[in-house]
């Protein structure tokens, strides 16, 4: 999942979607970190329910979005802007209530600030990597990787690209061409089985830097020719991957060692 779509209340994650220009985060997440129910959607359902009998208005504020399940596809699920997630919250007893509130309206405030001023984003983003110990040569690279791959999406957009699958199938062709393998290819070898696993969050320096050279070279060259078709985009992307696909295997016989690992970069006292 992407990591801007998910947030931690407690060691309990929160999913959210931008939508109408505000964040939307899921009630069923909520009802979950609330109560510890071990059935929340059961725990929703029961509670929307009664809120209907009740005649209170704030289920009709509900928008049936669609967020990543734990099993990788997206399904419908209701969620609730921060106005209408606090009138929710009141229905729900909890002594996490207060504190869940308090949690919720600092995320709000901070998305205004981001919105006014960027670079607020990536320090806060700075700020996590760091404590899940990462050193911070590392991160400057992680996060110079984010704004790489954001300019190649938005090139691809620019493209008339517009789907998650075809955003998927053309990162595929630059890693394949990259490391001869795909990103699941890729988290498989590095034994990555959760979902929410990030592949490049557990990348070693290199590796990242040749993802980057991958991704800034396919958008150099789409900028380019202007490619106006989805095939011709996937052969622009996996020109790009071929690039710093060359480039790694230069280094590798410099090195006399392969770039492509096993290796899990994340600390060993990080999750």
């Amino acid at each position: 999942m992407d990591q801007n779509k998910i947030i931690v209340f407690e060691n309990k994650y929160i999913r959210r979607i931008w939508h109408n220009e505000e964040w939307y985060f899921s009630v069923v997440d909520v009802c979950g970190a609330l109560t510890d129910s071990p059935d929340a959607g059961a725990y929703w359902r029961k509670l929307k329910q009664r809120l209907k009998e009740e005649g209170s208005e704030v289920v009709t504020f509900c928008h049936g979005l669609k967020l990543e399940a734990a099993d990788g596809k997206k399904y419908a699920t209701d969620c609730a802007n921060t106005e209408s997630m606090f009138r929710i919250i009141q229905s729900i007893p909890s002594p996490k209530a207060e504190p869940f509130k308090r949690w919720l309206a600092k995320i709000g405030y901070e998305r205004v600030q981001e919105i006014e001023n960027p670079e607020l984003a990536q320090e806060r983003m700075k700020e996590l990597y760091e404590l899940k110990g990462y050193p911070k040569d590392w991160i400057d690279k992680r996060l110079r990787g984010i704004a790489i791959r954001q300019d190649l999406t938005d090139e691809w957009k620019e493209r008339g690209i517009d789907n998650e699958r075809d955003f998927a199938i053309l990162t595929a062709e630059i890693s394949k061409a990259t490391f001869g393998l795909t990103p699941s290819e890729y988290k498989n070898l590095k034994g990555l089985t959760r979902k929410n696993e990030n592949l490049r969050d557990h990348m070693t320096d290199l590796e990242l830097i040749f993802t980057m050279l991958g991704e800034k070279v396919t958008t150099e060259i789409s900028q380019n020719e202007k490619p106006d078709t989805f095939d011709k985009n996937k052969k622009v992307a996996k020109r790009g991957g071929n690039v710093a696909g060359k480039a790694r295997m230069e280094t590798e016989k410099e090195l006399g060692r392969s770039i492509v690992t096993n290796q899990k970069f994340l600390p060993d006292n990080t999750k």
